[in-house]
């Protein structure tokens, strides 16, 4: 093994600890603080109506108490054979590490929708009219010259059209390329101003100078596109996870994408994580959402997603569509497992 790809694969066992549960983010999060918006915008359009059920509610007492299963157990048994949600139980099993794999080909999951980056990270560039919105920007200034530009550009997206870098959570595998974007394209970063604090302290060498601070549920429009930005605290103190209009085949569709998976080692940061999970249901509910994304394609089976666009097997289905009953059921999943480590 060359010493470049030694040094990859020491980089990706540091940042794969965030996923595994009880490990997280080393900071006690906190209640982020309201910022500047980037840019005014109208609301983003919702749905007619949810198809999935409003109740949220799990059940009291312990499983002794009560004579039910653990929430653990009921989050494997509501997942059932389902691909999206079995992944995701099994990235909150402790001792649980993204597998090695082999980088997935950049992938259009959707009309203006396309996706880059490696088997740990990824990169969605959402296109409008007047540029592109990029959410994230992969691990450093070498993997976005190396792997997000010439990506992007090999499905026909022009680079020098981002406008804005919406970074999810202020962890460098996700800030890593921001700043090359900035000063190469001129593009403007967004964090959330608690996360901005949060990269601040990172060794990484490619923290961006710090731009553009996210105001919670602030709505960034660019070419008729409306981008909704929560925070979801949890994973850090000021993730935020975008909801925004997608389309395939010329049809409609709300998405998703859940900012930051991994629970962080304090309990209060976990009560954090549960809140956002339990509120932005219900935002989603609101929303119309019916399309479940991730930066991070192993732990909702995203990888084998774009594979099978790829090749074909998903047939005329895009198989990111879940429909929005089984978005509301893998925020539910989500939900119990979070309990679950809650109550261990």
């Amino acid at each position: 093994m060359d010493l470049l790809r030694h040094a990859e694969l020491s980089r990706r066992a540091v940042l794969a600890a965030a996923f595994v549960p009880l490990v997280g983010c080393a900071r006690e999060p906190s209640a982020p603080a309201g910022g500047a918006g980037a840019t005014a915008a109208s609301p983003t359009e919702g749905g007619q109506g949810s198809g999935a059920p409003d109740d949220e509610a799990s059940p009291s007492g312990t499983p002794e108490e009560t004579g039910t299963k653990d929430d653990g157990e009921q989050a494997a048994e509501l997942a059932g054979d389902d691909p999206v949600l079995l992944a995701l139980v099994a990235a909150f099993t402790p001792g649980w590490l993204p597998p090695e794999a082999p980088d997935p080909e950049p992938t259009r999951i959707f009309d203006n929708v396309t996706v880059v980056g490696t088997d740990f990270v990824s990169a969605t560039a959402v296109e409008t009219s007047d540029g592109v919105i990029l959410i994230d920007a992969l691990e450093s200034r070498e993997q976005a010259a190396d792997i997000l530009v010439p990506e992007l550009r090999s499905l026909g997206v022009d680079p020098a059209r981002i406008k804005y870098v919406v970074v999810a959570h202020g962890h460098a595998d996700h800030f890593g390329g921001a700043q090359y974007l900035a000063d190469k394209y001129g593009a403007r970063v967004l964090m959330s101003p608690t996360d901005w604090d949060v990269a601040a302290e990172d060794s990484s060498p490619d923290v961006p100078e710090r731009d553009l601070e996210i105001a919670d549920g602030q709505r960034l429009t660019l070419g008729g596109t409306t981008m909704r930005l929560p925070y979801t605290p949890g994973h850090t103190p000021g993730t935020v996870s975008p909801i925004f209009p997608v389309w395939w085949n010329g049809r409609r569709h709300t998405a998703m994408l859940w900012g930051g998976t991994g629970l962080p080692e304090p309990t209060s940061g976990k009560r954090d994580y549960l809140r956002s999970v339990i509120d932005y249901a219900a935002l989603m509910r609101r929303s119309g959402v019916d399309v479940e994304l991730s930066n991070h394609g192993q732990t909702d089976a995203g990888l084998d997603r774009m594979r099978a666009l790829r090749d074909g097997t998903a047939g005329d289905q895009n198989p990111f569509v879940l429909g929005r009953a089984r978005a509301q059921r893998f925020m539910q999943v989500l939900e119990l497992l979070v309990r679950d480590k809650l109550e261990g």
